[in-house]
């Protein structure tokens, strides 16, 4: 009889070729993906030739050039062709160039290159986006990027996990990036570092796969190792006839070991905004009023999916973003571009004074597409509102789901869509 495992530790056992490990426990596990884009793969190429003049597995190594592609300027120009020749050199398959590429943790569940039971590293803190198919994937630095493209391998220290468990019904308004907001405002950034976050509960067990993928993303933002969501049936809708290859589903062991449970009620969770400058600094929104902005962002690999696009469109239907701010939507796809124009969303946009963008990560880093100036204040559906995140470090990033920032958009501070007057073609 092997112990009761939690999900992380059954993916990284599984991979390990072990009957059973314990959370410290140092592994080295077979890998199924290996991840990086146009600012982690030069390096992590480096690595590659370093080692060897082949990678493990041309069909296992993903390159995505999103963050400042298309590119912005000589330098980015040339960290794009590094990838692009090594893509060519290797005969890599998972390749997205520009007009078929999207933000690199949208398109991989989009195009099925992910699945529940993988084992995943990415050169992007943000590959634990992936938890929410079910699959255990976590961001490393560009050398282990590197020695995982080289070697198909990477060594793990096993970590526990805390249980979320929210039960209940989310109120009208209330999205996966409220329910993650929330969970990072009881822990803190920190309140997580090295642990696998597990999501459970029957609020979970509601969503629609593209508000468990904005949970997962931002595990990493409490500091967790990876977000899971066990799989279910709404998983399994979105990964049959998707998946390019068979998954498997793992469970947590009723009697497994957790380092903590957390119990949340659902009815407690409300349209929430982190303030400046950490994701933990969360507010309720309708307590932050009083917060004059300059820009709205609506897109990134937290809330640029279809859902995330028809969320914002709904409300702005009818109305125009305020004279004071510019409002930036970016589809995290190509896919959820031509989807937002073949149900009329992207005229929405556009009727509404917006700008929209081809997919790129561009404003999130402050790369391009939407940089702030000194002493300005974006709302943005992205993760991260550090100092200088977005830009100037006296500028502020106030995070939120799509609904608010498209409210704050047209109000010209922050706000609830119910603060809005009635739209025009409400009215008609």
């Amino acid at each position: 009889m092997t112990r009761p495992m939690t999900m992380a530790e059954k993916i990284l056992a599984a991979h390990a070729g072990l009957d059973e490990v314990v959370p410290g426990q140092l592994i080295e596990c077979d890998l199924d993906l290996v991840l990086a884009n146009d600012v982690t793969a030069p390096i992590a190429i480096k690595t590659v030739r370093e080692i060897t003049d082949r990678v493990f597995d041309a069909d296992r190594v993903i390159l995505v050039p999103d963050h400042y592609v298309p590119n912005k300027d000589i330098k980015s120009a040339e960290q794009a062709k590094i990838v692009r020749d090594f893509v060519r050199e290797q005969g890599i398959s998972h390749y997205y160039e520009v007009g078929c590429m999207g933000v690199e943790h949208a398109l991989l569940p989009e195009q099925g290159v992910v699945g529940a039971g993988d084992l995943i590293i990415g050169a992007d803190s943000h590959t634990c986006t992936y938890g929410a198919l079910g699959a255990f994937s976590t961001g490393v630095g560009s050398t282990d990027a590197g020695v995982g493209m080289a070697c198909g391998k990477a060594w793990f220290k096993v970590p526990e996990t805390i249980k979320f468990v929210i039960n209940g019904e989310l109120a009208p308004g209330v999205t996966g990036k409220d329910v993650i907001l929330h969970i990072i405002g009881m822990i803190g950034v920190d309140g997580a570092l090295y642990k696998a976050m597990e999501f459970t509960g029957s609020a979970i067990a509601t969503m629609p796969m593209d508000e468990r993928l904005s949970i997962s993303n931002m595990a990493i933002e409490a500091g967790g190792k990876a977000g899971l969501i066990p799989v279910d049936e709404v998983t399994r809708a979105y990964m049959n006839g998707r998946t390019e290859r068979p998954y498997t589903a793992y469970y947590s062991d009723d009697d497994a070991e957790f380092a903590q449970v957390i119990e949340i009620n659902a009815a407690d969770i409300v349209p929430t905004v982190a303030f400046p400058h950490l994701p933990s600094n969360t507010r309720p929104v309708a307590e932050a009023r009083n917060v004059r902005i300059d820009q709205a962002v609506i897109g990134s690999c937290t809330n640029g999916r279809l859902d995330d696009m028809r969320q914002a469109a709904a409300v702005l239907a009818g109305r125009t973003v305020h004279p004071d701010v510019r409002c930036i939507v970016i589809p995290a796809t190509q896919q959820v571009y031509q989807q937002c124009i073949a149900e009329g969303l992207m005229d929405i946009f556009i009727n509404a004074h917006c700008a929209v963008s081809t997919p790129t990560c561009g404003p999130c880093l402050g790369g391009y597409m939407g940089i702030l100036a000194a002493g300005e204040r974006a709302i943005a559906t992205t993760n991260r509102n550090f100092v200088g995140r977005m830009g100037d470090p006296t500028s502020e990033v106030y995070l939120s789901s799509p609904a608010v920032a498209a409210a704050s958009a047209v109000l010209g501070h922050i706000g609830l869509p119910e603060d809005l007057e009635p739209a025009a073609c409400a009215a008609e």
